[in-house]
């Protein structure tokens, strides 16, 4: 190997995904010619190897984003799903929401948490620390790029291998051999969205002179997409789709009009690329999600069978799946999808808090608390307040109502803002006669978790105990609000309206 020609050499490295050997090659070559462009372009690629991130996976909305029309039918934008089991969305009663008011997910992925356009969502999100667990959206999209492109950054002794404030980017970008390399080092690495635009303009007018290129217009419309220009990104990919079809060029087309608030174009646009590209995964993936987020999960039920059928091991597809049926009542189904996901090498807290779930509600319970105790141990800080959530279930299930309030105290230690563990706390507490705890739970659930329907419902129980019927008929109405289709709801309104008339 010594032998053969550094260049050579790196571009093997290269290849074969070595990319730390790749640079040391190309590092031996520029020591002795620094002018060498061919070395010069490929230690770019290497740089810009090492921090890529696909940007169809990489979409999260600005905090200005969200505040959105709240007038829009359900179903026809992203921040009013479908709900309940009238509309074709899947009840509360049975699969929880997430707060943003969409249906659980099996899969957690960028923005599947989508913008909530409820009253007071912009201050609420403000107050909002920005974790895992929340659905607070980045202050700003600039600052999260910066820290991804600056995370992997290799040092050189005399600083940056690149000095963007000197580099000519016209010149570069003139050369054919040599302007993808940059634009991919600067937009990846650097995460200079502007000094990329400008790269990707000035290639594109090279190109247009010689033959039309459906490269660069895509390169384009990702930088205006970044920089939140989004009617001028889907100008973009709108002109390189004329010239060239290509599936991830529909795929950034679809990203546009999500981010636009358009899931009906969206799905619209995907199905007229489907019949260019039948059975394509990166589309079906896309159709079932967008279904999803607008809380049609027959569909998107649908689009993820259709998924599995072109590429048995996505991992998104069996997740989805998995949730699905384990929330339309069959556990053992939903066991065979999770197990299928530890077989593929998957070891979380998540997947073992699933598979404990599904084995407890399959009776087998000597199963359950061994898949619970993995989860317990594998688990991180993000996680711990689900999982002991979960637990105190088990601890529930078996009677044992002093570790059942034990298991969400501890899960509200790892996260006070737990509106789930609050509620069932405040059950226990009711159960146990303290109304005065079991309230003040009741209140600060409902202040954490907006979107539960069950902090108002139990608050409203409680108060028709306690012979408030003014607070209890307001709590109620709040809970239809939430979920107009809960039954109890409804029977105690009416027993409650009829004590206010009289």
């Amino acid at each position: 190997m010594d032998q053969l020609d550094p260049l050579y050499l790196a571009l093997l490295y290269f290849r074969i995904n070595k990319i730390e050997e790749a640079h040391r090659e190309c590092a031996r070559v520029l020591e002795k010619n620094p002018l060498d462009q061919a070395a010069w372009s490929l230690k770019l690629a290497c740089f810009a190897e090492e921090v890529f991130v696909d940007e169809l996976e990489n979409d999260e909305a600005g905090l200005a984003e969200t505040a959105v029309a709240t007038a829009a039918r359900p179903g026809t934008s992203l921040s009013r799903p479908l709900t309940g089991t009238s509309a074709g969305g899947p009840s509360p009663a049975v699969r929880p929401r997430t707060a943003s008011g969409r249906p659980l997910s099996g899969m957690q992925r960028p923005e599947s948490r989508l913008k909530t356009g409820t009253q007071n969502s912009m201050e609420r999100m403000l107050r909002t620390s920005r974790t895992s667990r929340t659905s607070r959206p980045i202050s700003a999209a600039t600052a999260r790029q910066a820290r991804l492109g600056t995370a992997s950054m290799v040092a050189q002794k005399d600083g940056p291998f690149v000095n963007m404030a000197r580099l000519n980017l016209e010149k570069y970008a003139r050369e054919g051999n040599v302007n993808t390399h940059l634009f991919n080092y600067v937009f990846l690495h650097e995460a200079d969205a502007r000094s990329a635009l400008q790269i990707a303009l000035v290639a594109a007018r090279g190109a247009d002179s010689e033959r039309r290129d459906w490269f660069w217009p895509a390169q384009i419309g990702k930088c205006y997409y970044r920089l939140g220009m989004v009617r001028e990104a889907e100008k973009q990919f709108s002109a390189s789709l004329q010239t060239c079809r290509m599936v991830d060029t529909y795929a950034y087309l679809a990203k546009c009009y999500r981010r636009l608030d358009q899931p009906l174009s969206t799905v619209e646009h995907l199905k007229a690329e489907l019949e260019h590209f039948p059975g394509d995964p990166t589309l079906i993936t896309w159709l079932a999600r967008i279904y999803e987020d607008i809380g049609d999960t027959e569909r998107s039920v649908a689009y993820y069978k259709l998924l599995l059928k072109q590429d048995a091991n996505n991992v998104e597809g069996i997740a989805c799946l998995g949730a699905h049926f384990f929330y339309e009542g069959r556990p053992e189904i939903a066991l065979k999808f999770y197990r299928r996901i530890l077989q593929m090498g998957v070891n979380s807290a998540e997947l073992y808090t699933n598979l404990a779930m599904c084995c407890f509600y399959c009776q087998q319970f000597d199963l359950a608390c061994g898949c619970l105790q993995q989860a317990h141990s594998v688990a991180d800080q993000q996680v711990q307040a689900d999982l002991w959530y979960n637990t105190a279930h088990f601890a529930m299930a078996r009677g044992d109502l002093k570790m059942a309030e034990r298991c969400l105290q501890l899960a509200l230690a790892s996260d006070a803002d737990h509106a789930e563990s609050l509620v069932n706390l405040g059950i226990l507490k009711m159960h146990d006669r303290r109304t005065d705890e079991a309230r003040n739970l009741f209140q600060m659930a409902a202040d954490k978790g907006p979107h539960l329907y069950e902090a108002h419902f139990n608050s409203a129980l409680l108060l028709h105990e306690m012979g408030n019927y003014a607070e209890c008929h307001r709590s109620l109405k709040r809970s239809l609000e939430l979920f107009p289709d809960h039954f109890y709801s409804k029977k105690l309104l009416q027993r409650v309206e009829t004590i206010l008339k009289s």
